[in-house]
């Protein structure tokens, strides 16, 4: 059986630690402890978060005068190759020196008529006064919204279309490799007029790509690494209470953070419904038993 494991943030970086490469490869370390016995046993692919990589990226490239700061695919790319990197050689620590490890640079498509242009939502990089943002919004044809106190940069999240490198992906896992790839999202690109390929100012949902790439390869199971041990209702309430066991259909009837838990929601159901098969949000630590459908929320057909 094919499995796709899209590790959240908290498997680079736990909440309030520094974005430091030695906190990011031991969380790395963590995250390839509770990946390696699948690896053993099942097809892997690994998809991961990128958004504090970012932002890190965006404010050095920033501070920086001698050149405009660089776009968002360029930056994408950036944090795939380096946090790739990380998991392959921490995996590579864990597996026998035979099994082979990829890391792929993800390139995923946009349509450039997707509605989420005309309502950029994601905020990225440093935040600014308002007087800050608004000037840099007239002179580079930003959109900002306020933050707190403080405003930022926001820019489209569309829905991820397709990813170019599908066949190699296939061909991998089909000769033994434990695959990495779409991390962040993947590197957005949409098509021009004339039929040129190039990077898009977005931001692509980790959660919702890495259903497409579950979807893509026929994988039986999808799992959602995250630092919570389920979804919940009425989340920090008294009466918060864990689903264990749901559908699609179930979880229509609720609503969750935009925010937060609600694209890893949307990603299981839509995977779940496209392809007949299993997703799990749940806790790193519970692999295993996320895998065995003992933890976790599983989200199942009727």
């Amino acid at each position: 059986m094919r499995v796709v494991v899209a590790l959240g943030g908290n498997a680079l970086l736990k909440r309030g630690e520094p974005l430091t490469a030695e906190n990011q490869r031991r969380n790395v370390a963590i995250a390839a402890r509770a990946l390696a016995p699948l690896a053993h046993d099942y097809q892997l692919v690994i998809s991961h978060g990128n958004g504090p990589q970012v932002g890190l990226l965006s404010l050095q490239s920033a501070a920086y005068d001698e050149v405009e700061e660089y776009p968002l695919d360029i930056l994408g790319a950036q944090t795939e190759g380096m946090i790739g990197y990380m998991i392959e050689q921490e995996l590579g620590n864990l597996l026998p020196i035979e099994e082979p490890l990829a890391a792929i640079l993800t390139m995923v498509e946009v349509a450039p008529d997707d509605p989420a242009f005309g309502n950029p939502t994601k905020p990225i990089g440093p935040v600014y006064s308002e007087e800050e943002a608004k000037r840099l919004a007239e002179e580079r044809g930003w959109s900002i919204a306020p933050d707190g106190e403080h405003w930022r940069r926001v820019v489209a999240s569309p829905e991820p279309q397709r990813i170019f490198e599908m066949r190699p992906i296939h061909w991998l896992l089909e000769n033994g490799a434990t695959v990495i790839c779409a991390g962040g999202g993947g590197i957005p690109t949409a098509y021009k007029p004339d039929g040129t390929l190039e990077g898009v100012e977005v931001v692509i949902d980790k959660d919702r790509a890495s259903a497409l790439l579950a979807f893509e390869l026929d994988a039986g199971l999808l799992i959602l690494a995250t630092d919570t041990d389920g979804v919940y209702l009425n989340w920090g309430t008294e009466q918060a209470r864990r689903i264990e066991r749901t559908t699609p259909e179930q979880m229509d009837q609720h609503e969750f953070e935009e925010g937060s838990m609600g694209p890893k929601v949307e990603a299981a159901c839509d995977f779940v419904r496209r392809s007949g098969g299993r997703a799990v949000i749940g806790s790193l630590s519970d692999m295993q038993g996320m895998v065995d459908g003992t933890a976790g929320t599983q989200f199942v057909l009727e």
